[in-house]
């Protein structure tokens, strides 16, 4: 019965060649990018899905997005990849829909384009890549995209990008030899991503906005695994309350990236399964190997069934 389950996953990632080919130098592409997986849209990818068992994929732009750019670049270059998304998921409209990219740079913009794409073509919310010119997403300049986040009732993922120049170089410079990934995918942007996640708990942005969802991937960055702890010092010795609370009333996490079984049980003990959605983070993992890792998983059927498209379907509004 579990076999035959509908399976959505929801960090799923392409790119535009506008942006692919402004990805060069020190912050670009590695030389093991999987870039053919990257820029299909079509074959490709309907034949990985096909293959593993998975029935949808909720389709974003990769890191490190559009913020890296002057806000003018950025906002034509957003459009651009909403737009070629946009066109994939119309030709195939039950097997792809999308999160938008948003050039964060330009905040109204930003929240701007997040509804064009929510209103106009049925977007599910939006995706952002880590941090924008520096910046971590708290700064109150950028609350107007939560504000519209909310209004539209839709999540924002919080995605890794590479951490900011001045902690690379404090941290990891003696150890980015060739491709050794401790500065990004191995434990950069986990820490960074936590760390986004953690300030926008304390800053108070979810007393403005009792409402707002954020999603975050690869089985919520270590969080669940620090959460009492983060809670009990926050409270104890910050002088801040509810910080637990907080994070498992606003987040939700996905598989993305992360086939743990502990740490899928942590998640689950820790936020609930109501709170996690299954997602592979492809190109970059196994579709397949995702699929397995929660049909091996020990929890009830009805619980698979949760993660695999559930919770997505209901979150995302998604149609079965």
């Amino acid at each position: 019965m579990l076999a035959e389950e509908r399976v959505v996953a929801i960090e799923e990632h392409f790119w535009i060649p506008e942006l692919r080919d402004r990805y060069s130098g020190p912050r670009g592409i590695s030389a093991h990018t999987p870039a053919q997986q990257l820029d299909d849209l079509g074959e490709i990818r309907l034949q990985d899905m096909d293959t593993a068992g998975i029935d949808m994929q909720v389709i974003s732009h990769m890191q490190p997005g559009t913020q890296i750019f002057d806000a003018e670049t950025a906002v034509v270059m957003a459009r651009k990849a909403n737009d070629a998304l946009h066109a994939a998921i119309c030709a195939h409209p039950s097997r792809f829909a999308g999160f938008a990219e948003l050039p964060t740079v330009d905040p109204k913009a930003a929240a701007d384009e997040l509804e064009r794409m929510v209103t106009r073509h049925g977007f599910k919310g939006a995706l952002i890549n880590g941090l924008t010119a520096g910046a971590f997403l708290d700064e109150k300049r950028f609350w107007c995209i939560f504000e519209r986040a909310q209004a539209l009732d839709v999540p924002i993922y919080i995605h890794p990008g590479i951490p900011h120049p001045a902690v690379s170089q404090a941290y990891y410079s003696d150890y980015r030899r060739g491709d050794f990934p401790f500065l990004s995918v191995a434990w950069g942007f986990t820490a960074e991503t936590a760390i986004a996640a953690i300030r926008l708990v304390v800053s108070g942005l979810f007393d403005v906005y009792p409402k707002l969802k954020i999603i975050l991937g690869h089985l919520g960055e270590t969080i669940p695994f620090t959460l009492w702890r983060c809670d009990w010092i926050i409270r104890n010795v910050g002088g801040k309350s509810a910080f637990a609370d907080t994070f498992r009333e606003h987040f939700y996490l996905t598989t993305s990236g992360n086939f743990q079984q502990s740490a899928l049980a942590c998640c689950i003990a820790e936020l609930g399964i109501d709170r996690i959605m299954f997602a592979v983070d492809y190109p970059y993992n196994s579709s397949a190997e995702g699929v397995a890792f929660i049909r091996a998983a020990r929890i009830s059927d009805a619980d698979k069934a949760k993660i695999l498209h559930g919770n997505a379907d209901r979150l995302l509004r998604l149609a079965s």
